[in-house]
């Protein structure tokens, strides 16, 4: 494992949208960062941005936040990329795809000459697709560029459960693996609650489970973004607090384990694409990717996302 040391906290947002202005206040108020720097090239935008943050924070949160440009990416722990069109009402996250690689590019190019060190955490959908891509361009240490995945929908899936059984989400524990997006596959044999298989709770709860009330939760957690998008047009806080959970591993040296997605070098039988899997999250990114044994069935959806998102690849790439 690569050992990994952090410096005056730093991170830089880049994209002052929705999700890239949640996340720069989420950061701010939660107090994870020194110094956070707000990058778009509406330069204004990004101003008025970081000034209506920092007029909220004097007794909420100490980190110097202002906007900045490509340079600022010098000397961050953490650079954060949100940038991309967002998703519309009865579209997937991989009809985005071509746009938002194209957008991606060009972030790249121009952060890349500034680029001294940090973890580069890409949020902008279609996340695996456009990690994927990240990764290839920049050519980093295995694990330093990496995706939010499926933590959301990890999130998403344990509010359900929580909310199924009547319980605190704190006693809740299980995730969501594969593509952040329709091909995404809960991993029912390891969820838990309160340390007991779920199924095994529920009977002596008395509790009804069975596959058909699993398929209704999983596809619930599946549609919840669109859902939301049908509703006020985009999602911005959910993504936000979970950032800020990864920011916080990485930044505070809090290392722990999370559904997200990075480039795959073996794990599970795959190569070339990245998808989620439980990994170490820490200084540096992801410093570990869980090998673990899930059902036959479990495994083959997740070969199937697999499958999926590198003919997306391979299309792009052609």
């Amino acid at each position: 494992m690569k050992r990994y040391v952090i410096g005056n906290r730093k991170v830089a947002v880049i994209g002052a949208g929705y999700v890239g202005a949640a996340i720069a206040y989420a950061l701010a108020i939660r107090d994870i960062a020194r110094e956070i720097v707000l990058i778009d090239r509406a330069e204004e935008k990004a101003e008025a941005e970081a000034k209506d943050i920092r007029h909220g924070i004097p007794s909420m949160g100490t980190a110097d936040l202002h906007a900045g440009t490509y340079k600022d990416c010098e000397n961050c722990d953490m650079i954060i990329i949100t940038v991309g069109r967002s998703r519309r009402h009865g579209e997937s996250r991989l009809d985005m795809a071509e746009e938002n690689v194209e957008i991606m590019g060009g972030v790249i190019r121009a952060m890349r000459p500034y680029y001294t060190r940090g973890a580069i955490l890409v949020v902008s959908n279609p996340v695996d697709i456009l990690t994927q891509k990240v990764g290839d361009w920049m050519g980093l240490y295995n694990g330093t560029v990496f995706g939010s995945g499926c933590i959301l929908d990890t999130s998403r899936l344990v509010r359900s459960i929580a909310d199924y059984t009547g319980l605190s989400t704190g006693v809740v524990n299980g995730y969501v693996v594969g593509e952040h997006g329709d091909s995404q596959v809960p991993i029912w044999s390891r969820m838990t609650v309160g340390g007991i298989p779920i199924r095994e709770y529920c009977t002596e709860m008395s509790i009804p489970w069975g596959e058909q009330i699993r398929s209704a939760i999983a596809e619930s957690t599946t549609t919840m973004g669109a859902d939301i998008i049908k509703g006020k047009s985009r999602t911005y806080y959910g993504v936000a607090t979970c950032v800020c959970y990864l920011a916080d591993a990485i930044l505070n040296q809090r290392p722990m384990i999370a559904p997200v997605t990075s480039p795959l070098r073996g794990e599970y039988g795959i190569r070339g694409v990245s998808l989620s899997v439980p990994s170490v999250v820490g200084p540096g990114g992801v410093q570990q990717r869980i090998r673990e044994k899930w059902t036959q069935e479990e495994h083959k959806s997740f070969l199937e996302a697999a499958e999926k998102v590198k003919s997306v690849l391979d299309r792009l790439n052609a």
